[in-house]
């Protein structure tokens, strides 16, 4: 009994000494420098990129292994304007929870798989998604299907026992360009599925949406059923 007692002791010191240390590395946004990005989503950098939150109130990462190793940078307006967007949705619609996917290195630079993702100024978001009773649930991402980047829906919009949640993504979208505005950035395009489109657009505001924001139209080299990518425009520096 005794043993176990000092076992116990150990294990709660070891979690006390990680959690200092957590908290003495971790540094208010206030204290942040501002981000400085260089050249195009396809072909840059930046300096002093700021980590989205892992989670909140209604949102989290895709991935705590993505997290830790730091495929969540972005520029601080960005990050300013996604996490705006999450808490302007947690008061307009307190049901829906939201999944965001990758977005890039702390330095920016090349970002396998991705062909984009390189200034901090491209956020991949996963669809959010109902599952049979209708209740909004996160996309079940893990290590068995890319961390949710190899789930395929259908044209429907329809995986396993989950349906996208167009009207979540609408709301999403929207409080997405409120928060730039906001912030004095822009959206440049979203890069979302062409047949899963059509479905977003028929929508309660899905015309209002089309015209608001510029969607791809051409068919990209991947998919894009499962996550639409968000591009933002940030006066960068010349990259070289």
């Amino acid at each position: 009994m005794t043993e176990l007692l000092q076992q116990g002791s150990k294990v709660y010191c070891l979690y006390m000494i990680i959690m200092l240390l957590l908290c003495s590395t971790n540094t208010n946004a206030a204290d942040k420098p501002e981000s400085i990005c260089y050249g195009t989503t396809d072909k840059g950098r930046i300096e002093n990129a700021w980590q989205l939150s892992s989670s909140g109130a209604n949102f989290s990462a895709y991935s705590t292994v993505g997290d830790t190793i730091g495929r969540n940078y972005v520029h601080n307006k960005v990050y300013d304007t996604v996490l705006d967007a999450y808490k302007s949705l947690q008061q307009k619609i307190l049901e829906k929870v939201f999944v965001y996917g990758e977005t890039g290195w702390k330095s920016g630079g090349r970002f396998l798989p991705h062909k984009s993702h390189q200034n901090g100024l491209s956020v991949d978001f996963f669809v959010p998604v109902v599952d049979t009773k209708g209740k909004s649930v996160p996309l079940p991402a893990s290590p068995l299907n890319k961390f949710g980047y190899n789930i395929e829906f259908t044209s429907k919009g329809k995986y396993k026992e989950y349906s996208i949640d167009f009207e979540a993504i609408a709301a999403h979208l929207f409080s997405l360009k409120e928060a730039a505005d906001k912030h004095n950035i822009k959206i440049w395009r979203v890069i979302f599925d062409n047949d899963l489109q059509k479905l977003l657009f028929k929508t309660s505001k899905g015309k209002e949406l089309q015209a608001l924001l510029t969607f791809s139209t051409k068919k990209s080299w991947v998919r894009h059923d499962e996550h639409y990518h968000v591009d933002f425009i940030v006066p960068c520096r010349e990259f070289r």
